[in-house]
């Protein structure tokens, strides 16, 4: 039996709230209270307090001048436009790791992080634990790939990026009709990451960048089909209400 730790907890309430949030729990401008969502969720307060925040920096909530945070509205454009842009980024920064090597210290660390990801998703269906499992697996390893690329602005940009709605790279679970699809969906991904480890090991700089571009496309298709598809948002994603194609 696996007992969970603190660390892992936290993610599992994070995971839980963003995918709430998506199924639509909360309208654009409800208030989100400690205590409510901790009974909900059956959890202690720190664990809420700690993702709350990280959803405040990921751009899906906002913080509120009398304390505490509440939904915001986004547009379909907007979520768009921010996760190619980090698509962008993130494949230049693949470029620039490839074309000036990669350290021994910093390919021991990123095969850590895939061979924590093999464990998460190399199995018929994922549970929550492995989706927090892969969620920290995944943060760390883009972490890991812009520290290594060396250039402070891409650094810069990322960081005001991460705070648009779903441009951070943990941020969206895989939109799923079934947990088995939300498991074939992860399993694309992380092959995607073994594919970029290995073009940046062999400094194929080119094919990096490439891989990295294409990395986002997931979660942005996710969302565009789900705006695009009445009856796939309906069935799968019900949240899209808080993304409008005007304003919000």
């Amino acid at each position: 039996m696996k007992v969970p730790t603190s660390e892992s907890q936290q993610s599992r309430v994070l995971i839980q709230l963003r995918d709430l949030i998506l199924k639509g729990a909360f309208d654009p401008g409800e208030r989100l209270a400690e205590i409510p969502l901790a009974e909900r969720l059956q959890a202690s307060r720190t664990p809420v307090r700690l993702a709350l925040a990280t959803l405040e920096y990921e751009g899906l909530i906002e913080a509120m001048p009398s304390g505490g945070y509440r939904m915001r509205g986004f547009t379909t454009q907007e979520v768009s436009e921010a996760i190619q842009t980090r698509g962008v980024l993130e494949g230049y920064a693949l470029r620039l790791l490839a074309e000036k090597g990669v350290s021994k210290r910093l390919s021991r660390l990123l095969h850590e992080c895939l061979e924590l990801g093999d464990q998460a998703v190399n199995k018929p269906q994922m549970d929550l634990d492995d989706y927090a499992l892969y969620v920290e697996m995944n943060t760390r390893l883009h972490e890991l790939i812009l520290e290594g690329c060396g250039n402070r602005t891409v650094l810069r940009m990322m960081e005001m990026l991460n705070g648009q709605p779903f441009a951070a790279p943990s941020a969206m679970l895989p939109m799923q009709s079934s947990l088995e699809a939300g498991t074939r969906s992860m399993q694309q991904a992380h092959h995607q990451h073994h594919a970029m480890v290995h073009a940046i090991e062999r400094g194929q700089g080119a094919r990096a960048q490439a891989l990295g571009e294409e990395h986002v496309e997931i979660a942005r298709m996710n969302v565009e089909y789900a705006t695009q598809d009445p009856e796939l948002a309906a069935k799968v994603l019900p949240g899209i209400r808080l993304v409008t194609g005007t304003g919000g």
